[in-house]
Parts: C-alpha cells; sequence; structure tokens
C-alpha cells in the first residue's frame, strides 16, 4: 500500500549523514538522488524513505502529530537502530521498551525534527 515516505530536511548533508547511518541497520543503501532528494530501500522491495529540501523553497518544518514508523527485525535491532540514531545526530523521543503486550519501540527524531520509531509486533 505504501510505496514510500518523504521527510523534509533544510540540511541534505547533515541528514544524508542520519539516513545512510539508520537505513544501513536496515541493510539498505542510497537507490536514487539528486541536488535536493535522496531516497533509501531497494527498487521494487518494501517501502523506502527519501528526504528533500522543499519544493516550494520554504523551510522544512516538522508536522505535529507525524510519524514515520520503521518495522525492526527483533527487539535488538529495535535497540540497535534507536541507538544508531542518536548517535547520528537523532535525538530521543523515548527509549526501547514495551509499550503495550506484544508492541515493543523506541522514538527518535532525526536532525531536522521529523518523528520515526522502530518497532516490532509479537502478538500470538
Amino acid at each position: 500500500m505504501i510505496g514510500y515516505v518523504t521527510l523534509g530536511t533544510n540540511d541534505r548533508e547533515r541528514g544524508a549523514r542520519f539516513y545512510d547511518a539508520v537505513c544501513a541497520e536496515f541493510g539498505v543503501g542510497r537507490m536514487g538522488e539528486n541536488d535536493t532528494f535522496i531516497s533509501w530501500g531497494i527498487p521494487g522491495g518494501p517501502p523506502g524513505i527519501g528526504l528533500t529540501t522543499p519544493f516550494d523553497g520554504n523551510p522544512a518544518s516538522v508536522g505535529n502529530g507525524v510519524m514515520v514508523a520503521l518495522e525492526a527485525r527483533d527487539e535488538a535491532h529495535v535497540r540497535a537502530i534507536h541507538e544508531t540514531a542518536l548517535a547520528n545526530g537523532g535525538t530521543c523521543e523515548g527509549p526501547p521498551g514495551e509499550r503495550f503486550p506484544g508492541f515493543y519501540a523506541a522514538y527518535f527524531r532525526d536532525p531536522d525534527g521529523n518523528k520515526l520509531n522502530a518497532y516490532v509486533m509479537a502478538f500470538g
């Protein structure tokens, strides 16, 4: 259903370093880029993520209540993604932990303030 998600940035290179590291945790790298846009993922694979300076020329801003959820392999992967995000300029929005039975997640923001989470669901 979802093909990819695009987030805005005011500093393409700073954002690129962050997403290069976080996307590497998923085993994916850049699949396309130009002067204003970079995308990460696998062509024809699961949904990817893009980072761009806004087309309208105005500064990028964060949507209140907007979040991108990244599906992890397991709880250890959630922790690794969160650690990688924080080590590459991200900020913590909620440490790794169980939020309710069967749902384990960690929340963080990228260097531009876009909110993401890494999660795993283990419903039996």
